[in-house]
């Protein structure tokens, strides 16, 4: 079967014709060409172990061990993104984007399913190129050239208290080292960056772990990210991937949010998320 692309509206595209387990050169290319191109790819139908999917995003980039996930007992490079049934908080349950806190900020996230609940836990995306495009021309003007503070200890450190579901998640392991979260630095990056593949501008700030605009007072900070949000949240910008046996989502963490959806409770949950090396912003 030739490899096709079908592209999704508004982000992102599903690959067909791959066996991600399998992969020559020639396949690759088109998969990387459409990454860059869409910002998440999708896959169905695949059987691929651990350690190929190990392989795969090794092909991409050289892997970031997360620092706060529970790991794969066996595959260290493997961070787990469970929720068992008698737990009510999921991990990721709302927007945000992997490793924004890290000076060099991860460039992608290989998400495989592993073990679905009957129906619900769907993970919906946003296009930050998209929602960039789409400001309002006074907005776009006011947010050029700024910067912002990106920062994990508010979601992983000892005093974690922005997220209720924070407490849970700490109290039964499915994250932990909080000490390290303790002692990161936070980081700078731009409101708005160039991305390196596909040239596009893109938003560069999250809900999850972007603290506030430097040079802005609170009040001023927390107003104009909080309408940043406000416009990139809107569904013409969003895509909701619904997982079946054999999914995989290769998503690129420098122009896209995600959200994963808790609406799957008293039933087990199971992903296995690999996240991809990446560059300082510019």
């Amino acid at each position: 079967m030739a490899i096709a692309i079908r592209r999704l509206d508004p982000v992102g595209a599903e690959i067909r014709g791959v066996d991600l387990a399998r992969l020559d050169d020639a396949d690759f290319a088109v998969i990387r060409r459409a990454f860059a191109d869409h910002g998440v790819v999708f896959f169905r139908d695949q059987e691929i172990d651990e350690a190929q999917h190990i392989a795969f995003a090794r092909r991409i980039g050289p892997i970031t061990i997360n620092r706060f996930f529970a790991a794969h007992p066996r595959y260290p490079e493997i961070a787990l993104v469970v929720k068992e049934p008698h737990q009510r908080d999921n991990i990721g349950g709302g927007w945000h984007t992997d490793h924004s806190y890290d000076a060099e900020p991860a460039l992608g996230s290989v998400l495989v399913a592993r073990d679905l609940p009957p129906a619900g836990g769907a993970t919906a995306f946003a296009s930050m190129t998209a929602a960039h495009d789409a400001l309002p021309a006074a907005l776009r003007a006011r947010i050029d050239g700024l910067q912002a503070v990106h920062s994990a200890r508010h979601v992983f450190g000892s005093r974690a208290d922005a997220y209720e579901a924070t407490r849970e998640t700490r109290r039964d392991g499915r994250i932990g080292n909080a000490a390290a979260a303790d002692v990161l630095d936070d980081v700078v990056h731009p409101v708005v960056i160039t991305h390196r593949l596909s040239g596009q501008r893109a938003i560069y700030v999250n809900p999850g772990f972007t603290t506030r605009i430097v040079g802005l007072d609170e009040a001023e900070s927390r107003a104009l990210l909080q309408e940043l949000y406000d416009h990139c949240a809107q569904p013409r910008f969003h895509t909701v991937f619904e997982w079946r046996p054999g999914s995989v989502a290769l998503w690129d963490n420098r122009s896209t949010w995600h959200y994963a959806h808790n609406d799957y409770h008293g039933h087990r949950r199971e992903m296995h998320r690999i996240t991809i090396a990446g560059c300082a912003l510019q």
